[in-house]
């Protein structure tokens, strides 16, 4: 007979080092909203709660002038942090992560529409010129036809 497989949250919470991984992670989850909390503003979508280790809690930020704002409120985020949630914590180490400014920063949209006067002077550039690039104009300018369209 074979067996039924488990549930995901049935294995992290069984034994060996899953339920402590587990454990940790949602420690660090409620541990940068509280930061969060605390900080308030854009330095917000700036950081991430990156560890706890040893009573010294390790915050990530993209550049370094959030790393220099942070520091100048590490005493306050200390404070808050022992006094509603974590008495053992004894300090704040903030590290400047910059691969974390690249998923903080949002897609740019792609704008892929000309407008019809835009269009009438690059038509009456690609007039004007000679050659690949006058063919090359003219095919931009059709752009704003065919976007129209759709």
């Amino acid at each position: 007979m074979k067996k039924l497989p488990l549930d995901l949250s049935q294995l992290l919470h069984q034994q060996g080092t899953m339920p402590h991984l587990a454990e940790k992670a949602e420690l660090l989850l409620h541990l940068n909203h509280h930061v969060k909390c605390v900080l308030k503003g854009p330095v917000t979508e700036q950081l991430k709660v990156a560890n706890l280790r040893q009573g010294i809690l390790v915050i990530e930020t993209s550049t370094s002038a959030w790393a220099a704002r942070i520091n100048f409120q590490k005493i306050q985020i200390l404070q808050q942090l022992q006094a509603e949630i974590l008495p053992m914590l004894t300090a704040i180490e903030v590290k400047v992560n910059p691969g974390l400014n690249s998923k903080v920063s949002q897609p740019k949209p792609q704008n892929k529409h000309i407008s019809s006067a835009a269009a009438s002077h690059i038509e009456a550039l690609a007039d004007q010129t000679d050659g690949p690039l006058a063919q090359k104009l003219k095919r931009l300018a059709a752009l704003a036809s065919r976007s129209r369209q759709s």
